[in-house]
């Protein structure tokens, strides 16, 4: 695949919209998103990324992210040990621990360097416990979910050649039987 649809920003927004929904995420909540850009043109990932496809999808995560007042983290690439690009302003706020790096398409990957250069205030961040996740290309986005995890199937489900797949998270349910989970309207 060599051209790439225009659609590209719309399908991540839609997507994105699809998993605010299932999973009544707010504003101020997080997302990760995971990227191949290299997957979206139907290669090996980690083989050809592009800074092409990688601004289309930030285009459509950025849109989304702004209509619902989302904070987005986006993950670099194994050489970078998937470690988080975010803007320093978020991290700071979360007190997630900020580490030395810079990320470049051959080392954090075509999207992470993408996102790095758009930020306002960009820094890195090891880890993060987020509310949920969009990951295209399959590069496994999971270890950054908090717990549970509840995968989400949405509508777009290619983007290009990528495999689209999502979650949200929920708190864990406690208390065995005779837990209640939701207030009944009487207030009981």
């Amino acid at each position: 695949m060599t051209e790439l649809s225009p659609t590209i920003a719309e399908q991540v927004r839609q997507t994105i919209g699809e998993l605010v929904a299932a999973g009544s995420l707010r504003a101020g909540n997080k997302l990760v998103v995971g990227v191949s850009t290299s997957e979206v043109q139907g290669k090996r990932i980690g083989t050809a990324g592009t800074e092409t496809v990688a601004a289309q999808i930030y285009a459509g995560v950025e849109q989304a992210a702004g209509q619902f007042g989302l904070d987005v983290v986006w993950q670099c690439c194994e050489h970078l040990n998937r470690a988080l690009v975010c803007e320093r302003s978020v991290a700071e706020a979360q007190g997630w621990t900020i580490v030395s790096a810079v990320p470049i398409p051959g080392a954090g990957g075509a999207m992470a360097a993408y996102a790095y250069r758009q930020l306002s205030d960009p820094c890195l961040v090891e880890r993060v416990q987020v509310h949920a996740g969009l990951d295209i290309g399959e590069t496994m986005i999971g270890m950054h979910l908090c717990q549970v995890a509840v995968p989400f199937r949405p509508s777009v489900r290619w983007i290009g050649e990528a495999r689209v797949t999502a979650a949200y998270t929920r708190p864990k349910l406690i208390g065995g039987e005779r837990a209640v989970y939701v207030l009944s309207p009487d207030g009981r």
